[in-house]
């Protein structure tokens, strides 16, 4: 209920406390009461013609002479046109705008880094981002308030100078791939702070609209960079010298040419994911760059490379990697590829370029359809439209696929070395 016009009494203020209604002081001071018994003070005011509510405090933390005097500042405010809720708004964002300048970039930085690594696929990435703000943010804002980092800042950054001495460029024209993410990492930060009301105004690091105007865009910087590939027209004859090379990289070469998967795919690959019976693959999502999962058909010749091999000692069948690395529990490394193609002297190739190997195969020797080519990739489909209507993998067709992308890569090593090949299905048959 609501109380009459007639002011409170202090002495009956508690009574009231306990019962559920709107107890008026006048000047529109009310104690409001809710169920069962939360009682707190508001002002109710006119502004512009709009009604508007504004909460005073919780009774009896604030007592009636209190609660008069907050109501008296509130409308002294509003008499000079000042919607004095605004400004109490006003207040709080200063007062935290204050207690932010203690917190750092970096500190944010490392907070931010700490609330993603969950979303992200794997520890790597988190150190790419520390490494990248360490190497070339850090030393310039790292220990400025993030409160205080402006496009001024920002572009000290990005316009940093790096290289020899001899030589010094700037980040954003010497290094573009790395000061675009570096841009990036620093608009994440500051935009997670802004949403922390640890800062305020625009972000001074977005590109669009605003570092578009003052920096060259990264096609005209720099020309992108493509894996250096193998001509398709030469694979057999590198697949026949990489069969005749000794050791766990070389399998794992092999693998990675006739699955024509990624080297983080292959190298993190586990027992466990192979289904022997159907003759596939299974990556799981969190392994994939697309964040879904996988299935690759394996043709009788990766079959044959998997036989070869066994789950690492001491490691169960199931968590055992199929490519295992001197460290127990550790799959090989990531430079294991790279220092077999020195070993073959084929420093030109890179073993994610035989990606493309097979792309550039598919397109010109095969009728493929395209859309079964980029399935075989794992590559993720750009146009939100037909995304949304693609529901299947088309593997009955990246079977087929696979198994003449395997015979192609062989065909000189059953021309040349049928007889001694170990891999060879028609070996296999004969010792048999």
């Amino acid at each position: 209920m609501t109380r009459a016009s007639a002011r409170l009494k202090p002495i009956e203020v508690p009574r009231l406390a306990r019962k559920p209604g709107m107890y008026c002081d006048g000047a529109g001071l009310y104690l409001r009461v809710a169920p069962p018994s939360a009682a707190s003070w508001v002002l109710r005011y006119m502004l512009d013609g709009k009604a508007r509510t504004m909460g005073l405090g919780p009774f009896p933390e604030i007592d009636l002479k209190e609660a008069r005097a907050r109501a008296l500042e509130a409308r002294k405010l509003k008499a000079d046109g000042i919607d004095p809720i605004e400004t109490r708004k006003a207040a709080k964002l200063a007062k935290r705008l204050s207690a932010a300048k203690a917190l750092t970039f970096k500190q944010c930085a490392q907070a931010y880094i700490a609330s993603q690594r969950d979303g992200w696929r794997n520890n790597k990435h988190a150190a790419q981002w520390d490494s990248t703000l360490k190497a070339y943010a850090y030393p310039i804002i790292g220990d400025l308030p993030v409160a205080a980092i402006d496009t001024a800042l920002v572009m000290q950054v990005l316009e940093q100078e790096v290289g020899p001495t001899d030589n010094r460029q700037r980040l954003w024209s010497a290094k573009n791939e790395t000061a675009s993410r570096v841009r990036g990492r620093i608009e994440c930060v500051l935009g997670w702070a802004a949403a922390r009301e640890l800062r305020s105004g625009d972000n001074p690091a977005r590109w669009k609209g605003h570092l578009a105007h003052q920096l060259p865009a990264r096609s005209k910087v720099a020309k992108v960079k493509h894996h250096p590939a193998l001509p398709y027209g030469d694979m057999p004859t590198f697949f026949l010298a990489l069969r005749q090379q000794p050791g766990l990289a070389a399998k794992a070469l092999e693998f990675t040419v006739l699955t024509a998967a990624r080297t983080g795919e292959v190298l993190g690959a586990k027992w466990r994911e192979i289904d022997a019976a159907n003759k596939l693959w299974i990556v799981p999502a969190e392994r994939m760059k697309s964040g879904r999962e996988h299935r690759v058909p394996l043709s009788d010749r990766a079959i044959a490379v998997l036989s070869l091999l066994k789950p690492e000692e001491g490691a169960t069948e199931s968590e055992s990697y199929i490519f295992p690395g001197a460290k127990p529990g550790k799959p090989l490394s990531n430079m294991s590829m790279l220092k077999l193609l020195e070993r073959m002297k084929r420093t030109d190739l890179t073993a994610h370029g035989f990606r493309s190997t097979f792309r550039d195969w598919a397109a010109e020797q095969t009728s493929t359809p395209r859309d079964v080519a980029e399935m075989a990739l794992a590559h993720v489909v750009s146009n939100a439209v037909e995304a949304a209507y693609r529901r299947g993998d088309m593997l009955d067709k990246r079977i087929e696929l696979m198994e003449i992308w395997a015979a192609y890569c062989a065909s000189k090593l059953h021309l040349e070395a049928n007889n001694s090949d170990p891999c060879s299905p028609q070996s296999d048959a004969t010792q048999a």
